[in-house]
């Protein structure tokens, strides 16, 4: 059947529609364990994927992710989550958790519940969604600060499940009793416990008390580390996103490394 010049165009058109709706970002929601729902922000999709990224941002790992007038919304001060383009231009579908609905109080997501099976059920869930939407691409776990509890407790559980895990301004002491969010990190965690590829990234300049870049040079006699140098003069505290524990003026270098190492390319340990 021949169709008129005017009905390929129409065609076309449909067609371009679609595919901008496919790709286009989105909240997915799903119903996790009973009266409680864990959500995570899908964003835009790159033409041509190759990876996805399941992204554990720091702190309590809130983002008060929502709708408003139609237009998504949430936290977007988070290393990862500010950098989430840098990873979508780069061929990495990106995935940003939020809280689940049952810890969206107070400081959101305690060290404990990260560790805990409850996490592991509802990361269980987003991990199943995500590969039923991209069954053919490798997924990884990546965390900054806080968010790295998540990132290297599921790595040890989930095994296989995953194909690697990045960690970034890991979490290695425990903050104490008399903090605002006190609790253990990843003080008493077993790295060995991580039998899939783990990658570390760390800045060298990093002044927090609880992720002191001695820690991630240790652990670099059994995995990779890529060390970041230099930038900007921060404008937020030691311990807050935008200074060199969140990579502040080294984003782009820094994804760009991380993402080779997914994408299984030669990187740069030291990115100045």
């Amino acid at each position: 059947m021949k169709r008129s010049p005017a009905s390929i165009a129409l065609i076309a058109a449909v067609l371009l529609l679609c595919a901008g709706i496919a790709g286009a970002q989105e909240i997915v929601t799903l119903s996790a364990r009973p009266d409680v729902t864990q959500a995570f922000f899908l964003a835009q999709l790159p033409p041509n994927p190759q990876a996805v990224a399941v992204l554990f941002p720091g702190s309590g790992g809130w983002l008060r992710l929502r709708k408003e007038s139609e237009q998504i919304k949430f936290s977007s001060g988070n290393f990862l989550v500010r950098s989430r383009g840098e990873f979508v231009k780069r061929g990495v579908v990106t995935a940003i958790i939020d809280a689940p609905s049952d810890q969206q109080s107070g400081w959101g997501m305690s060290d404990e519940f990260r560790l805990g099976d409850k996490h592991l059920a509802d990361m269980s869930l987003v991990l199943g969604d995500l590969k039923k939407r991209f069954p053919q691409l490798p997924v990884f776990l990546i965390g900054t600060s806080r968010g790295t509890i998540s990132a290297a407790s599921l790595a040890a559980r989930l095994g296989p499940r995953v194909a690697g895990a990045v960690l970034s301004s890991t979490m290695f002491r425990a903050t104490g009793r008399k903090s605002q969010a006190p609790g253990d990190g990843l003080s008493r965690f077993d790295f060995a416990a991580i039998t899939i590829p783990l990658l570390l990234v760390h800045h060298a300049g990093d002044q927090c008390y609880v992720t002191p870049y001695g820690e991630a040079g240790r652990l670099s006699e059994k995995y990779p580390l890529i060390t970041v140098f230099g930038g900007p003069p921060p404008q937020s505290g030691p311990c807050d996103a935008r200074s060199q524990h969140g990579f502040f003026g080294k984003e782009s270098e820094t994804i760009e490394q991380i993402v080779h190492w997914i994408l299984k390319r030669p990187f740069t340990e030291r990115v100045h």
